[in-house]
């Protein structure tokens, strides 16, 4: 069998023939690649490069941004964005900042939604009949945000744009870089932002959020590119929850790893497009704790060859595409029926996700009924964070998907946020039981 080409649909066979080195890393404009050569040197929140970008949002004005981040490990790093700020002069306390953290994308370097050609529009899905696109981009809610007032700021987070692997659902590495997206909007002299700030994100963004609502001591740090933040609430829609999982596992299982990584795929393997999201995680984990996992421990070798190739080339719903066509029903020989080095892998689930203490601020979260994400994510997040004292509103969505319940929740969150930009009082959403 002949193959050619990076966009060729692996096979079987091509996969056993082809070394990685025969597929090229796939092309990103200019931006990025300039941005992906800029040493993370600075403080935290830096914008370090910027572009300004079109729009049609009424009232708006945006930029393409790269500025300093750091990661689960502290590592600093550079990552890649969008800027959105209202038109006209600020007020005098200045304009609230509103950070979005998408969902999943996929881990090539040219999977950063940002990279559009035209990247500020309302979240265009790709699986919706509106989708128009290969990927997931846009931001939520953009119009009615920048109509409030607000200064909207977007990440693609780590590895999507500006260099590096990409951490996929290590909720610590996604958190701390919304948070440095807040930093850098407050910098950035022509969005007139003030100290507030609000956190919301979907699915992969959801566990971006939900992890940095937590990180209290990351939020307070000082000499940064803007300190003083005022965190107000957290928004997170479909959100992962792999640490709480972990955690939750490995308590049921009575502390055998081995039962607790059973316990974590089996729900996520059931068929080939949530088997594709369970391995991207464990490539995202891997790529976070190089020094204490292998791909090998949980995939096979031809497992381990084949992903790295399709992560490093293809974004997650051309992915999905290829291991359905090159594999189909086949899809769980690409990982070992039983992982070895399982203890290693659940302990950088706990520590790369959401931290052990309550959100600092009040979190409204959603999730449908019929969504992808398994229920116990946010019924374990829901008990854990009101046990500690949070303040923690869960709204299920009747008959919403993992793709219909970003819209369906807007009605619901838009107040609440500009609820919590005017100091409105809030009662604890948690349950009275």
């Amino acid at each position: 069998m002949k193959c050619v080409g990076r966009y060729l649909l692996l096979t079987i066979a091509c996969s056993a023939l082809l070394p990685l080195a025969a597929y090229a890393a796939p092309a990103i404009p200019p931006f990025y690649v300039a941005a992906s050569k800029i040493k993370p040197e600075g403080k935290l929140g830096q914008v370090v490069k910027r572009e300004k970008v079109a729009t049609d949002i009424p009232g708006a004005q945006a930029w393409r941004i790269a500025y300093i981040s750091s990661d689960a490990n502290d590592l600093k790093t550079i990552s890649t964005g969008l800027l959105v700020a209202p038109l006209g002069p600020a007020p005098k306390e200045g304009r609230p900042i509103v950070s979005w953290s998408h969902g999943t994308t996929g881990s090539a370097q040219n999977c950063g939604p940002s990279q559009q050609i035209n990247p500020v529009v309302q979240l265009n899905e790709y699986y919706l009949p509106t989708g128009d696109s290969w990927t997931d981009y846009g931001i939520l809610s953009i119009s009615e945000l920048i109509k409030e007032g607000y200064v909207v700021v977007a990440t693609d987070y780590q590895g999507l744009g500006g260099g590096g692997k990409h951490q996929y659902a290590v909720g610590q590495t996604q958190g701390r870089d919304a948070i440095n997206a807040i930093r850098a909007a407050g910098s950035f002299r022509e969005t007139g932002a003030g100290k507030k700030a609000l956190l919301y994100g979907w699915s992969e963004g959801g566990y971006s959020v939900l992890s940095a609502g937590g990180s209290k001591d990351y939020l307070d740090k000082s000499g940064s590119a803007y300190d003083g933040i005022d965190l107000v609430g957290v928004v997170a829609l479909s959100p992962v929850n792999l640490s709480g999982v972990a955690q939750f596992a490995m308590s049921k299982g009575g502390g055998d790893s081995d039962k607790a990584m059973n316990e974590i795929s089996a729900p996520l393997s059931n068929n080939i497009f949530m088997w594709g999201h369970l391995a991207g995680m464990m490539y995202g984990l891997q790529a976070a704790y190089p020094e204490k996992l292998q791909l090998t421990d949980w995939f096979t070798p031809e497992g381990a060859a084949v992903f790295d190739q399709l992560s490093n080339n293809k974004c997650f719903h051309v992915l999905s595409d290829a291991l359905t066509y090159s594999y189909g029903d086949n899809y769980k020989s690409l990982g070992k029926t039983v992982p070895s080095n399982t203890k290693a892998w659940i302990e950088a689930m706990i520590i790369g996700g959401i931290p052990s203490n309550p959100p600092v601020a009040p979190v409204l979260m959603f999730r449908g009924t019929k969504d992808a994400v398994p229920k116990p994510m946010v019924d374990i997040y829901e008990a854990e964070m009101c046990k500690m004292g949070g303040n923690v509103k869960h709204i299920e969505l009747d008959g919403a998907t993992h793709f219909t319940s970003p819209v369906e929740a807007q009605q619901t969150f838009l107040p609440w946020i500009k609820d919590r930009f005017n100091k409105k009082p809030i009662a604890n959403g948690c349950p009275q039981s």
